[in-house]
């Protein structure tokens, strides 16, 4: 029994360091990319991305906003994630948005652009991240059991709810 434990264990950290070296291997940078169809004009679905503190209404993951300042727009999101300080650094209504996370305390780190195009009278939507991890084994957790993509998937269910539901 003793020696069942100890190959278990010794399994458990052979495991460890395996996916902490791929970690190592994999870059710190990565660019991800998703893209929506909104039944709303731009002017609607960038007034909803740029209004953050409505962004506990229709955002699962967020508690609440607390704003830092607004020139330039500089927030704090409360949430399941942890607390997590964005600014925008460009702003161009209602067709491009660029957040950034302005947390240098924090494992990961990067921008969001939010490019909006007329379709008809809808939108379409398109958030490019352009992301840091860090942390070795939070990157081999986001590249091979969460994907890149799974926040900006997330985040475009809810927006695209929210906007077509008003």
């Amino acid at each position: 029994m003793l020696r069942l434990l100890v190959v278990g264990v010794g399994l458990l950290m052979l495991v460890a360091l395996v996916v902490v070296a791929v970690g190592y291997l994999l870059p710190v940078a990565h660019v991800a990319s998703r893209e929506a169809t909104l039944d709303r004009d731009p002017g609607d679905v960038f007034a909803a991305i740029a209004d953050v503190t409505r962004y506990p209404e229709w955002r699962a993951d967020v508690r609440s906003v607390e704003v830092i300042s607004a020139s330039p727009l500089r927030w704090r999101e409360h949430g399941r994630n942890g607390d997590i300080t964005f600014v925008v650094s460009e702003s161009a209504p209602p067709s491009r948005l660029v957040s950034r996370i302005d947390d240098t305390s924090l494992a990961f780190g990067g921008t969001w652009t939010y490019e909006l195009t007329p379709v008809g009278r809808a939108t379409s939507l398109r958030i490019t991240e352009r992301g840091e991890v860090y942390n070795p084994l939070f990157r081999f957790m986001s590249r091979f059991v969460f994907g890149h993509t799974a926040t900006i998937d997330a985040y475009l269910a809810a927006l695209g709810a929210h906007v077509e539901h008003r």
